[in-house]
């Protein structure tokens, strides 16, 4: 279902191209939510942890402007991640407000294993709707 506004051509075409966008987005991140949380932690989460893996530690402030999360946001992410032993959290030494985040051995174990099937997904949701 398209917008139900009535205003000039483009405004339309672009709500309804905006509408389509919003749900196919919405459809996705449930699939993929789902399929992550057979492994016991939510996509914001694999979101941190993949961004460690691909990137490497840093601080928290960068991780949340990478994942485009708020402050408040990260920092519950992480502290969920910590409390299960998949991040570590170091305060820099050279300005003690920045906090780095790293992964542990058990993170990396962790979105080693399950980000080829992630990827895999993203695969067949894809092709699903071409």
């Amino acid at each position: 279902m398209g917008t139900r506004y009535t205003g000039r051509p483009d405004e339309v075409r672009a709500l309804d191209t905006f509408i389509k966008l919003m749900r196919a987005t919405d459809s996705v991140s449930a699939d993929l939510a789902a399929h992550v949380a057979e492994s016991g932690i939510t996509l914001g989460q694999f979101g941190v942890l993949e961004a460690l893996l691909h990137l490497g530690p840093m601080s928290q402030g960068s991780l949340g402007g990478k994942l485009l999360r708020s402050g408040s946001n990260i920092t519950t992410v992480i502290d969920n991640l910590q409390r299960q032993g998949l991040v570590a959290r170091t305060r820099r030494k050279d300005d003690r407000r920045v906090v780095d985040v790293s992964l542990t051995t058990k993170g990396r174990t962790l979105i080693t294993r399950i980000f080829p099937g992630h990827a895999r997904r993203i695969v067949q949701i894809g092709r699903a709707h071409v």
